[in-house]
């Protein structure tokens, strides 16, 4: 019988559990369970005394070059004692996991268990201690690289408006305000005043899904996929604007983002180059996140990207470049 190739499947957790008990050497009851299904599939390993969690790369998602600098990264902030998510070896020293799936090879990574609370909504408390954590995180990557992609306006907001091209009208309203938007970004970024920018490595998806908070002050930071080499502001820029998405009273808003600030430049100093860019930084990373929508619709996004979708993800970013007296 011959077998049509697949895009993608879902590892059997049994079977993984019997995998990392004897990849390393776990105890015979640990455990495995999914934990989300998404751009790549997580696992929560449960052992007698223990919690990990074990991330399976989509096929083909992420070189193995790529992983190993994400994993580099995250050995090196663990070091400087920077609270992350970070890899554990196996009995052979050996970080990155290779995986027959039904497709083909994956990859697998094991990292340590980050405690505490995802929130959505954080006060302003949280804020400051988030500011003073992302401070600390970029002290550490400020000048240096990784061998992964740069983000520039390019590859954020003009890749999403390029691929977006093939998968919808571009007569469309949305479609005529990504390329406003794309424009919008090409032209400020590039009469930026580089001098006063901080670059080096950035998360780029700090949001409230990647990281854990406990007793408000202590917040660990994972899930470094799309970490890479860019301005430094594009982290503070894409937590700003979510604060500003999931907080729906904005005089609220404006008290957490000063708080995050106060937090942040306890640590370290912000410019008023970076602040100023803090709105297009925004934007830029928002069109970034659907141009992966559109990149990953037939294993990912199918379930909820449409022409209503964009309409609402264009109308979210709207609001916040509105907010900041800009207009598209």
């Amino acid at each position: 019988m011959q077998f049509i190739p697949a895009l993608s499947s879902i590892l059997s957790p049994e079977h993984l559990a019997a995998y990392v008990i004897r990849q390393y050497g776990f105890a015979q009851d640990t455990t495995c369970r999914i934990l989300k299904t998404g751009i790549n599939h997580t696992y929560l390993v449960s052992t007698p005394d223990k919690k990990y969690v074990f991330r399976v790369y989509f096929l083909d998602w992420k070189t193995e070059t790529e992983i190993a600098e994400e994993l580099r990264l995250l050995t090196y902030l663990k070091e400087q004692g920077i609270p992350v998510s970070y890899p554990i070896q196996d009995k052979s020293s050996t970080y990155i996991q290779l995986l027959s799936a039904v497709e083909g090879e994956r990859f697998g990574v094991l990292f340590s268990f980050a405690e505490g609370e995802s929130i959505r909504n954080p006060c302003e408390q949280v804020c400051y201690h988030l500011g003073t954590t992302m401070a600390k995180l970029h002290q550490a990557t400020v000048n240096k690289t990784l061998n992964r992609k740069k983000y520039d306006a390019e590859t954020l907001a003009g890749w999403a408006y390029e691929l977006s091209r093939s998968h919808f009208p571009s007569t469309s309203d949305e479609m005529q305000y990504l390329e406003r938007a794309s424009l919008l970004v090409s032209s400020v970024f590039e009469r930026a005043d580089s001098d006063n920018l901080r670059h080096g490595i950035v998360h780029l998806d700090l949001w409230y899904e990647n990281m854990k908070i406990k007793e408000a002050s202590h917040i660990t930071i994972f899930d470094f996929d799309n970490c890479g080499n860019g301005w430094l502001f594009l982290d503070m820029a894409y937590s700003v604007m979510l604060f500003f998405r999931n907080e729906p009273n904005k005089e609220e808003f404006i008290k957490k983002r000063d708080s995050f600030y106060r937090g942040y430049e306890s640590v370290s100093n912000v410019t008023e180059e970076e602040k100023r860019l803090i709105p297009y930084g925004g934007l830029a990373i928002w069109l970034y996140y659907h141009g992966i929508h559109v990149q990953r619709f037939n294993d990912f996004s199918n379930q909820f990207l449409s022409e209503d979708f964009l309409k609402y993800w264009l109308q979210t970013v709207n609001q916040w470049m509105l907010f900041h007296n800009i207009k598209i």
